[in-house]
């Protein structure tokens, strides 16, 4: 085996996207010296990202259906952005399996390299309240979180002055504000919308989506040009990653070593403590086995793939894997149940004049409305909707239209000029212990670690929602007068909306956590899971700015322990 040298970092971080970042700025700002393990390649923005690609630059025109990747991108080519664009931001599935139950569906869209999927994810950006924070105390299902709102906001804030969030304050209770940048402006048929429903139902807000994306300068980082390819890679770096925002925020203060291809396998115990003092690593082109050393370890590998690596780190003290001696690393693993959704056109404004609003990577936000005053009686919970309204110039309308030329661009652009609306819900999944990650014995990935194995399901709850859901959009949409041409009432598979949380729950009481208020492992306190993972509930709200201000606040209070020599 080959051996790296025996330097001890102050902290080893396993993961370099959203929260892999934050966890790097953190602690290097606060003195640290910190190692940052990616197990995929580096990014070269001026080569991996096609803001600006055309379609005539690419072999299929960048509509290459998704079996062309199938063979190798079975679960990746089904994400939207798993496409032509941008496919190798997504892993290779043959070489990354996972395993799941027969008729149980996973589908884990993953990114592999320097950032994550910090540069496809969909940048929504929403503060989570204590209806989520303390929802079992609100309706007496599972458990209420270890931490408040009023704990996390100085993070919020510190996540949201420094990536820079746009939207509009709304003062509700059970979406709180954020520190936001100039709103982005919504559409005509947006605000026909809006006053449909705010006109009818006094407890229904709808609003300008709240994202990642700036508006005016900031922080060093051009505005949005509007250029609608978010999912491609941003040039100017305009959307929030770790690679264009924290990692080198890091990388500024010279206390961080970022080790791409490097491939956490396990966590390295003391026999004689059961304490973890570094991570076993595989190199991923080379395959050979290293060992790095550190007095702190936080994980940022995403839900699945941290809880895949405290499993897999066992020993003697921690047979069933690490930080689980109360059995619970890998249940409770959450995700929002989606595709519950309408389209349709708004006939009033057909023939509107074309308004570029497709460039515009934020839709509408509707926040939560049920269970919170109300209570539904055959549901617990709630769901947000998410959506647009507006005139599409995109290349899938231009390729089914005749001619050549100057006609043909004009006959592009002025046929046939509809308004189209899309309004879709995402559901809250309750957290349930049958929900949950283990390790497949039976097979391994490219580099002979053993995989995880995946068994969710959505529950009653969760249909009940669905069904809610789907009549509550239908009724908003009928208000505005728009006119829905198909609806989607079958959920997706569990997976694809992309926001897995759970698995390593943050607890009061080690009997039935993973890990206290602080993110730490009980079993050994210099281990920190920051990631999805760590989440007691899910909330209807995309989770990612919840994952950095949890990284933040816990990375924080290490560095402090530290300081003090506690750990």
């Amino acid at each position: 085996m080959q051996r790296a040298r025996q330097r001890v970092y102050d902290a080893i971080v396993v993961g370099s996207g959203a929260t892999g970042g934050w966890a790097a700025k953190v602690l290097t700002e606060k003195g640290l010296r910190v190692i940052v393990l990616e197990a995929g390649r580096s990014i070269d923005p001026t080569r991996d990202y096609r803001m600006m690609t055309q379609p005539y630059e690419l072999r299929y025109h960048g509509v290459a259906p998704g079996s062309i990747y199938a063979p190798r991108q079975p679960i990746q080519s089904k994400c939207y952005a798993g496409n032509e664009y941008s496919r190798h931001l997504f892993v290779d599935d043959i070489d990354n399996p996972y395993t799941t139950p027969e008729g149980k569906p996973f589908w884990w869209i993953r990114g592999r390299h320097v950032g994550g999927r910090s540069l496809t994810w969909g940048r929504q950006s929403y503060r989570l309240s204590d209806y989520d924070f303390k929802a079992a105390s609100h309706d007496g299902y599972g458990e209420d979180w270890p931490i408040s709102l009023k704990d996390l906001t100085p993070y919020y804030e510190m996540v949201e002055d420094f990536v820079g969030i746009s939207g509009s304050v709304e003062n509700l209770p059970q979406l709180p504000d954020s520190h936001f940048l100039p709103a982005m402006n919504m559409t005509c048929g947006e605000h026909l919308l809006k006053r449909a429903v705010e006109s009818r139902w006094s407890d229904r807000r709808v609003t300008i989506g709240r994202a990642a994306i700036l508006t005016r300068p900031h922080q060093g980082r051009a505005a949005c040009h509007y250029c609608g390819h978010c999912d491609r890679g941003c040039d100017t770096h305009s959307y929030f990653s770790s690679v264009g925002s924290t990692l080198p925020a890091a990388a500024k203060t010279g206390r961080m070593t970022l080790r791409p291809n490097a491939i956490a396998r396990e966590l390295i115990i003391d026999p004689q403590t059961g304490k973890a003092r570094g991570v076993r690593i595989i190199n991923q082109v080379t395959k050979r086995e290293e060992e790095v050393f550190g007095k702190a370890i936080v994980l940022c590998a995403s839900t699945i793939e941290s809880t895949r690596l405290l499993l897999n780190s066992t020993s003697r003290q921690h047979p069933q894997g690490f930080g689980n001696s109360s059995g619970l690393v890998g249940h409770y693993l959450m995700d929002h149940m989606y595709s519950i959704s309408a389209v349709g056109t708004a006939p009033m404004l057909r023939g509107s004049e074309y308004d570029y609003s497709d460039g515009r990577a934020n839709g509408i936000y509707v926040p939560r409305f049920q269970n919170l005053k109300n209570r539904k009686a055959d549901f617990i919970r709630g769901y947000g909707m998410q959506g647009r309204v507006g005139q599409g110039f995109s290349y899938a309308h231009a390729r089914q239209m005749p001619g050549f030329g100057a006609d043909f661009k004009k006959f592009v652009r002025d046929n046939p000029r509809e308004v189209n609306f899309f309004l879709g819900a995402w559901c809250e999944m309750l957290p349930r212990k049958d929900n949950r990650v283990t390790i497949d014995p039976g097979k391994v990935d490219a580099w002979g670690i053993p995989v995880v194995r995946i068994d969710c399901t959505h529950g009653e709850n969760e249909r009940a929602m669905a069904r809610d859901a789907i009549v509550a959009i239908q009724e908003m949409v009928d208000a505005a007068g728009f006119r829905t041409t198909a609806t989607s009432t079958t959920p997706a598979p569990p997976g694809f909306c992309i926001h897995e949380v759970g698995t390593a729950r943050m607890g009061n009481d080690p009997k039935s956590s993973v890990l206290n208020e602080w993110n730490q492992v009980w079993d050994s306190k210099n281990v920190l899971v920051t990631d999805g993972a760590c989440f007691v509930s899910q909330g209807c709200q995309n989770p990612t700015l919840t994952m950095m201000a949890i990284t933040a606040r816990a990375c924080d209070h290490l560095a402090e322990q530290m300081r003090r020599g506690e750990i």
